[in-house]
């Protein structure tokens, strides 16, 4: 067992300059690894069906793509049980440490994968193989970010708006990642497909880095400190946590179908559609989906504020049935064409995603006991990855191929709305629960 600082003998003062500091290590760190994924999701919808499927049908390789794309989804649960139980077993800081190095290694090597001209079918295995490892990475990541700075809250009054800051870090990957891409987009003929493209995966390097110099700086969780001290850390977190919390895994999992699911067909699929449905500009598009992202840095944590004052349930559940009714106001004002009509439609989209994920983190963790949290909470969150994120742009796909029509996509979107309502509803709420000591 890993040896941890004694968090407990902090004064006040002290402990909240730690709390600080982990909840800046939390948003930084998160932030860098949504970057790596969202930058894969990006280039997916713009560069790899052609690149790595060039012989397809434009809508076929669209779909094959995707396909890559959602191998990472597949991981993520294989993540989350290998770092939930190191997370549990050792501490939050370690895990977190070696997601990142794991996720930042695969994003590098993606931008030395050749095209199809190249190795052939080669060059997509490859690109399969790290979104492999990718999807490993970030799912070993969520749990950990947040209960390093959930576990430092002093009080139970402010917590959802703490545990919203590490989710503060996907609209700000998003951001960095689309930025990223815009400012390669402008190359001109094909230099941004065949090099350009490749320039914000190898820059990834360099943000890792900065990650690592932030996490490597701080201090295990008190609530870990207390359960090593005490000698509770289970042997086992992962079986532990399936055996005695299968219905709290199971619920959460379901309660971010509304959440999960719109959200990559509003920052992925929105430019395989924008562009190859729609022939809308790329670069448009990308700077509507930035305007999202910098929207959300308000919205999450203010949400998350919300959920301390009104109750985490009613938020998310309200941020669940708004998203059910915007997908179809979504695709209405998309297929209008109008710019400033779909830049509204994108700007807005993650409003009421922020609805839900503001308030998700504490909602989500708070539902699971301290020795088994990593696990129990990253699995829940992870596991959504197999049956909303990781389906939902092929789904999406799919439904245009065979309907050439977007309110099938909005239909999905309100099945999803309908499955996290209920499933919020069984879950218990867990608001006002101390933390400390379970």
């Amino acid at each position: 067992m890993a040896t941890v600082p004694e968090a407990g003998t902090f004064d006040r003062t002290e402990h909240r300059r730690q709390l600080r500091r982990a909840v800046l290590a939390g948003a930084i760190g998160t932030a860098i690894e949504w970057y790596d994924f969202f930058l894969y999701s990006t280039i997916t919808g713009l560069v790899f069906a052609r690149l790595y499927f060039p012989r397809a049908d434009p809508l076929v390789g669209t779909l094959e793509a995707f396909g890559v794309y959602a191998v990472g989804f597949l991981a993520r649960p294989i993540g989350a049980a290998i770092f939930g139980h190191y997370g549990d077993r050792l501490g939050r800081k370690a895990a977190l440490i070696a997601t990142l190095l794991l996720m930042g290694i695969a994003t590098f090597l993606v931008a030395l994968v050749p095209g199809y001209e190249q190795i052939g079918i080669w060059g997509a295995i490859l690109l399969t193989f790290l979104r492999f490892i990718q999807g490993i990475g970030v799912g070993g990541e969520w749990g950990g970010s947040v209960l390093l700075s959930m576990e430092w809250a002093q009080t139970n009054r402010h917590r959802g708006f703490i545990a919203s800051w590490p989710q503060f870090g996907v609209p700000a990957g998003l951001f960095l990642a689309n930025l990223a891409v815009l400012a390669v987009s402008a190359m001109t003929g094909d230099r941004f497909l065949t090099w350009g493209w490749r320039v914000p995966f190898l820059l990834s390097i360099l943000l890792i880095a900065v990650g690592l110099y932030i996490r490597l700086g701080i201090l295990e969780t008190p609530v870990f400190v207390k359960l090593a001290a005490e000698r509770r850390i289970e042997r086992a977190p992962v079986l532990a946590v399936l055996r005695r919390h299968p219905r709290e895994i199971i619920l959460t999992a379901l309660c971010r179908m509304a959440e999960q699911a719109p959200f990559y067909l509003f920052t992925a699929f929105v430019f395989a559609y924008g562009t190859g449905v729609l022939h809308l500009n790329r670069d448009f598009l990308l700077m509507a989906v930035l305007g999202a992202a910098m929207l959300s840095f308000i919205s999450i944590p203010l949400f998350g504020h919300l959920s301390d004052r009104f109750g985490r349930k009613r938020v998310y559940m309200l941020g669940a049935a708004l998203i059910g009714l915007y997908g179809f106001a979504y695709f209405a004002l998309l297929d209008t064409k109008v710019a400033g009509l779909v830049a509204l439609a994108i700007v807005l989209s993650l409003v009421p995603h922020d609805m839900m994920y503001g308030p998700q983190a504490a909602l989500i963790a708070e539902s699971f006991p301290g020795r088994l949290r990593y696990s129990g909470a990253s699995l829940g969150y992870q596991l959504s990855s197999l049956i909303a994120g990781g389906p939902a742009p092929l789904i999406a796909s799919s439904l245009v191929s065979r309907y050439h029509s977007a309110t099938p996509i909005a239909i999905f979107i309100l099945a999803c709305s309908i499955v996290s309502l209920i499933a919020t509803a069984m879950l218990k709420d867990h608001t006002n629960k101390d933390i400390s000591d379970d």
